[in-house]
């Protein structure tokens, strides 16, 4: 009886930690497990490497990307006209497994020329190649996107979309060869400040988070063999599967601002 007493007391004794393991890993299978860290220093561009279409690396083309009042900003006030100047910012380390936020909001008008798409339109590049990999022409990076998408006043237009230049997603099981997946998220109209959450498990899961609601998931992005972009990193030796790659903001001719952009890594 005493044997059978201890054994269920050491047992009772070890409940307590079995549930905390038990939390703990639920907790490790959803969040990230170290400390937010900014990896824009609120200064200047330090640590990011722009491209734009039609322009060598590093080409900063009319001061588009620019540091103002502790704020990367995304501005057209050189612009004539937008003339297909696709533009992209991207931070110099490369990352797998990790949480990437921001906190961004649209401003003022769209420069004149811009695509009617890219009214409030910009977007975070995850698992993306390269800048100095891409074409000097080419508009995008091969990647995938976390859309930002901001509300015209009247219509409703869900932010946190996902959008696959030069790649493919599995979604519920089915592969998704369209560019773009609308999500689950309210419409934000004006010139609020709405923070994006991207949550990124190498080439499994990935969720986009809205101000705290999850909005949409999916799973293994990989490159489109179909797409020419995607094609030559294929016959580079690339993998079909994308585990890792850069992080890149962009510049799609309207103004845009963030106040913070921040890693988290699993």
């Amino acid at each position: 009886m005493h044997t059978v007493s201890r054994h269920i007391t050491r047992c009772l004794c070890l409940l307590p930690v079995l549930a905390a393991v038990l939390l703990s890993g639920a907790r490790c299978a959803t969040e990230p497990r170290q400390q937010w860290t900014s990896i824009f220093n609120g200064r200047d561009l330090d640590g990011w490497t722009v491209k734009f279409s039609g322009h060598d690396m590093g080409v900063n083309y009319k001061n588009t990307f620019r540091v103002e009042d502790g704020i990367l900003k995304v501005s057209y006030d050189q612009y004539d006209t937008f003339d297909d100047t696709f533009g992209h910012i991207f931070h110099d380390s490369v990352y797998d497994n990790y949480a990437v936020r921001v906190e961004y909001r649209f401003t003022g008008n769209q420069v004149a020329g811009g695509p009617e798409w890219g009214f409030r339109n910009n977007g975070i590049m995850i698992h993306s190649q390269s800048p100095e990999s891409m074409g000097l022409t080419q508009h995008f990076p091969v990647s995938v996107e976390a859309q930002m998408l901001g509300g015209n006043g009247v219509d409703e237009r869900t932010t946190g979309n996902v959008c696959t230049p030069g790649t493919h997603i599995v979604m519920n099981g089915e592969l998704v060869t369209r560019h773009c997946t609308g999500s689950r998220s309210k419409t934000f109209h004006g010139d609020q400040w709405v923070t994006m959450e991207v949550q990124v498990y190498g080439d499994s899961l990935i969720r986009h988070i809205v101000n705290g609601d999850t909005v949409i998931t999916y799973e293994n992005p990989q490159l489109d063999p179909a797409d020419p972009d995607a094609r030559k990193r294929l016959d580079e030796g690339a993998p079909v599967f994308l585990k890792r790659g850069y992080i890149a903001l962009q510049a799609e001719s309207h103004p845009t601002e963030f106040r913070t952009v921040e890693i988290r890594r699993f």
